[in-house]
């Protein structure tokens, strides 16, 4: 597989107490399998779609005093994560986990925009990223959902080198982010009447199934729930939750589109 161009989402991974719980949950409602657990790295397990890596669990480190929230983090792809992270800091942005090399599998970071809102960078080694990508189970979409719109634009674009685009005549404030071609990144401006001041500014992975009613269905009969949807769109049908440990994440129908696409400009 080529190298993916810098700043294109690359992978996803989560931190859950119950591990386990979670294998069963995304078992279920995106028809998930799982490798063995990789000791070496902390028993971090990757899924898999149709045999094809799709996305990773983790537990959280032994020792800690309190787990962290569960959340989904979407990493981007970098050539260099040391010379990367030194542009998040020069942008305003903080790198909250210094990068580091994870075996022959290649190099990582984690980081934050000026907002708050998390992220990862990944330099690829034998682990290019996705293997499966805009099929049932697998990654397709992400928006950074943040409140600071003002902050975040600037900081992605400077750090990624991206060019931007604004969705029109919608009462939204959305942009598209992209690298000269096919669209790789939405941001959406968090409306205080619709997410409560606990809520911080994230990015919300968006994973793709055959039926966005049946997949909230199968989430909530697990312990998910809903927190958005289902509603219909020009770009799918679908539906925003939280797991039962919190992880927030979407799942989307994309066959099933209603309406015309709003133009960018």
């Amino acid at each position: 597989m080529a190298a993916r161009p810098e700043g294109t989402p690359v992978w996803t991974d989560a931190m859950f107490t119950d591990a386990e719980g979670a294998k069963t949950f995304y078992a279920d409602v995106l028809g998930w399998t799982f490798g063995e657990a990789s000791t070496e790295f902390g028993n971090y397990t990757q899924a898999y779609k149709d045999g094809k890596a799709v996305a990773a669990i983790v537990p959280p480190m032994p020792g800690g005093d309190t787990p962290p929230q569960s959340a989904w983090c979407l990493y981007f792809a970098s050539d260099d994560v040391t010379a990367t992270a030194e542009k998040v800091r020069a942008a305003g942005g903080t790198v909250l986990m210094e990068p580091m090399r994870v075996g022959d599998f290649g190099s990582m970071c984690i980081a934050s925009d000026p907002a708050g809102v998390v992220f990862g960078l990944w330099q690829s080694g034998v682990h290019e990223g996705f293997e499966l990508e805009g099929e049932s189970g697998s990654y397709v979409w992400a928006e950074v959902f943040t409140r600071r719109p003002e902050a975040s634009d600037p900081f992605f674009t400077e750090v990624f080198g991206y060019r931007t685009k604004r969705m029109t005549g919608e009462d939204m404030d959305y942009k598209v982010f992209d690298l000269g071609a096919d669209p790789l990144l939405g941001r959406m401006r968090m409306a205080p009447d619709d997410f409560p001041p606990g809520v911080p500014d994230y990015i919300q992975i968006y994973f793709a199934v055959d039926n966005c009613d049946l997949a909230v269905t199968a989430a909530e009969r697990l312990g998910g729930r809903k927190i958005f949807g289902p509603v219909d769109s020009p770009f799918g049908r679908f539906a925003s939750l939280l797991d039962p440990q919190g992880a927030a994440f979407a799942v989307i129908d994309v066959r099933t589109t209603v309406g015309k696409v709003p133009p960018m400009e």
